[in-house]
């Protein structure tokens, strides 16, 4: 059976006075034969020069975090979590037209992550990241929606040069600016021993894969881990709100295991 813990934080940091960063999850209820949905956790983070990042973000993890606990059983993560992420989209974009909200403008990035069985479903729009530590190594999942990691993928710009890059944060995709948006998806499976970390620019700005790897790996609680690796952003530098979620997982039951055709029932 699926078993993961899983702890968060998140930090204003040393200038900013309100946090745009937003994160949510969606645990199944112990004991319930009849809902096993699977394991969702969110982060996004409210973009930075427009009106109202915070209710954005706000909005966009309630949206995505409501529909998956309302996901029929047996739905496919491949498919649910880009429609959900799409829905998201639209709940943002909506309030944008409200008229309290009249003149102003509001987006955010998304990065969320689902778990069934031994798989885990990655969906992204922004800057946001999902990482995958695992034997003491960090991988990034997903891929920056970003006018300097486009430029990196022509060969214009190299991955060392992004850091200094002052158009590192301008975004080529955001929840909210338009009436439809394109998240990017990645699936993977998931061993016993992993992590998954889920965080914004303010945390993966600062850090090296190396500094999440070393941290995620410890044999603490995934709350402790949070704690820490926000703090030690913070630390480096502080300028933005910083925000992890971490997953870690306990036990996995493969896919190929049950029985063909019919749903995953949990122990009584």
């Amino acid at each position: 059976m699926l078993d993961v813990e899983f702890g968060q934080a998140s930090d204003l940091g040393k200038i900013r006075t309100n946090n745009e960063d937003a994160m949510g999850s969606f645990i199944p209820p112990p004991r319930r034969p009849d809902c096993f949905a699977g394991f969702l956790f969110a982060v996004a983070d409210g973009v930075g020069g427009l009106d109202l990042g915070e209710v954005a973000s706000s909005t966009a993890i309630r949206v995505l975090t409501d529909e998956f606990a309302k996901a029929p059983l047996g739905a496919t993560l491949n498919a649910l979590l880009p429609r959900l992420v799409q829905r998201a989209n639209a709940a943002v974009f909506d309030r944008a037209l409200e008229p309290e909200h009249s003149g102003k403008s509001m987006a955010t990035t998304l990065v969320a992550c689902a778990l069934r069985y031994d798989r885990a479903v990655v969906a992204h729009v922004g800057d946001s990241r999902c990482y995958l530590v695992r034997n003491g190594e960090a991988r990034q999942i997903t891929q920056d929606h970003t006018v300097v990691n486009e430029q990196r993928k022509l060969g214009l710009i190299s991955a060392e040069e992004i850091r200094s890059s002052d158009s590192r944060h301008m975004l080529t995709r955001s929840l909210g600016t338009e009436m439809f948006v394109a998240p990017e998806t990645s699936a993977l499976t998931v061993r016993a021993g992993d992590v998954l970390v889920l965080c914004t620019d303010g945390l993966h700005d600062e850090m090296t894969e190396e500094e999440i790897a070393a941290i995620a790996g410890q044999k603490k609680s995934a709350d402790e881990i949070a704690r820490e690796l926000v703090a030690r952003a913070v630390e480096i530098d502080g300028g933005d709100n910083t925000t992890a979620q971490v997953i870690q997982v306990r036990s996995v039951e493969r896919m190929s295991s049950m029985p063909r055709g019919k749903p995953y029932r949990p122990a009584a």
